[in-house]
């Protein structure tokens, strides 16, 4: 009678420790889905605010069409990216056409004077800092979740309710580049 009093016991921790790890692994992964989102909506903004800025660097800066195109096309390819892989790599490179388009800027004085550039600039740049804050948030979620889908013992549970690792949000190598501008 002891003996099945013990091994209910057992069974039932059992239990319990496999739904308290099961709920735990959901957990994450929606916490890593939430950050990803608020990457999303930061990329979006973001999207939003270029065609402004390039419209008002336009005006002063006619014959940088270069590096104008540059950043439409890097926002356009931001904006049709279907995937996160695809998106964490459309970002960095609009990162870099952003970062060569602020440097064309010191160029020329009266664009460097305008309001609505100065204005949009600063908006850009809040928004960069949000996104590099959330880029933090995302992968701190995503080695949380990675400890925990492979760590012993919550990996059994992991592997048999088949979790999947999720992606960092590295930075490209050509991210980590200095951008070279010419005039």
């Amino acid at each position: 009678m002891v003996a099945l009093i013990i091994i209910g016991v057992i069974v039932l921790l059992l239990i319990i420790y496999v739904v308290v790890t099961y709920n735990g692994l959901v957990n994450l992964r929606n916490t890593i889905k939430d950050a990803w989102a608020g990457i999303d909506v930061l990329l979006k903004r973001r999207n939003d605010l270029i065609p402004n800025l390039v419209e008002t660097v336009k005006g002063y800066a006619k014959h940088e069409k270069t590096t104008l195109n540059e950043v439409i096309e890097a926002r356009n390819k931001a904006v049709n990216a279907s995937t996160p892989a695809e998106e964490m790599k459309a970002a960095g490179e609009l990162t870099n056409a952003l970062g060569r388009l602020f440097a064309l800027s010191e160029s020329y004085p009266d664009l460097k004077a305008n309001t609505n550039f100065l204005d949009l600039q600063n908006n850009l740049t809040d928004t960069e800092n949000q996104i590099s804050n959330a880029r933090q948030i995302y992968n701190d979620s995503v080695m949380v979740y990675k400890n925990k889908i492979e760590m012993f013992p919550s990996n059994i549970i992991a592997n048999m309710f088949n979790f999947k690792p999720e992606a960092f949000f590295e930075t490209a190598e050509t991210e980590k580049e200095v951008p070279q501008v010419k005039f």
